[in-house]
């Protein structure tokens, strides 16, 4: 069965809405560990990494405005490109990703090609 790729969208609190402490050198040595561990796990899925999102720009048929919006409860903070078989593996991928802890979210979507 062939591959196809899915969109993972990694969502989280925004930081007006959520205080948060910052972690401990232990506490992010063993983030990161868990972290390596799942991209060991899942090399054969993980596509693209994505990366971190930055400001952006809505656009609209009434012209660009800036965004995301600050006031919105959750933002969208970063994104990955997963290679999967099917929907549920590639939410099993996102599932185990240690990016995913109270408060968050990650939306995956099929990437349709036509």
């Amino acid at each position: 069965m062939s591959k196809k790729n899915y969109l993972c969208i990694m969502r989280s609190p925004s930081q007006t809405s959520v205080k948060r402490e910052a972690p401990s050198p232990a506490q992010m040595e063993e983030m990161f560990a868990k972290f390596n561990a799942w991209k060991e796990q899942f090399k054969d899925n993980i596509v693209d990494m994505g990366g971190k999102l930055g400001d952006g720009r809505v656009v609209t048929t009434e012209g660009v405005t800036d965004g995301p919006f600050m006031e919105t409860k959750e933002i969208a903070g970063g994104y990955m490109v997963v290679a999967a078989t099917s929907m549920e593996e590639a939410v099993n991928v996102a599932e185990q990703s240690p990016g995913v802890f109270p408060g968050s979210s990650v939306e995956v979507r099929e990437i349709n090609i036509p």
